[in-house]
């Protein structure tokens, strides 16, 4: 895999730091970003409308951010939810770096983890509480779908998944592979500048 891709575990690009500042969920942070990390050039159109569509989410439990890259979707459940326990999660060490930083500097608690180390975090039966994503469509639809195979069985019952999909990446095909192949309970709860939002619940 190539190790410029921000989905690499093994990123080769130069690290390439900068600082940028957003603003989350009405909250403006100050982050840093570095190449080989989803969206290096601050917060991507597609994380930016799911944090403005996403519910508050619950108070308490274990909140997952499925690939986290340089943690905004990290910040905002921390925010939102200082007494819940947030994981975010990548594949990516430079992107865990990042998010860890950026949290640290914010003042939220946020644990980072491989996807293997979260697995073993929640042990074999542990479920989460709500998982807000923007997953890596790029990696190809089957290792999508196996990521999706992998983590909406974690939610726990009636517990919420949030995923942004560009319409033009397969938002709408994704959607009938989870309700129709996988048997999921999906509804679109938003569609903004080419983006859908949507949600799974957890059974």
């Amino acid at each position: 895999m190539d190790g410029a891709h921000y989905f690499s575990p093994d990123p080769s690009a130069p690290e390439n730091r900068r600082s940028r500042t957003v603003t989350l969920r009405g909250t403006e942070r100050d982050v840093v970003t570095a190449g080989s990390v989803f969206s290096a050039g601050g917060l991507d159109k597609a994380t930016a409308i799911l944090l403005d569509e996403v519910p508050d989410p619950p108070a308490r439990g274990t909140l997952l951010d499925l690939g986290c890259g340089w943690g905004p979707i990290s910040l905002a459940l921390a925010a939102a939810a200082p007494g819940a326990e947030v994981l975010a999660v990548d594949v990516n060490p430079r992107a865990l770096d990042l998010t860890a930083e950026n949290a640290a500097s914010a003042g939220l608690s946020v644990t980072t983890l491989t996807p293997d180390d979260a697995l073993a975090h929640l042990g074999p039966d542990g479920r989460v509480d709500a998982i807000w994503s923007n997953p890596p469509v790029r990696v190809g639809k089957q290792a999508l779908h196996d990521l999706l195979d992998l983590w909406l069985p974690r939610l726990a019952p009636g517990a919420l998944a949030h995923l942004v999909v560009g319409k033009n990446l397969g938002a709408d095909s994704l959607h009938r592979w989870l309700a129709e192949d996988r048997g999921w309970s999906v509804d679109r709860i938003a569609s903004a500048k080419g983006f859908r939002v949507l949600v799974v619940t957890g059974r």
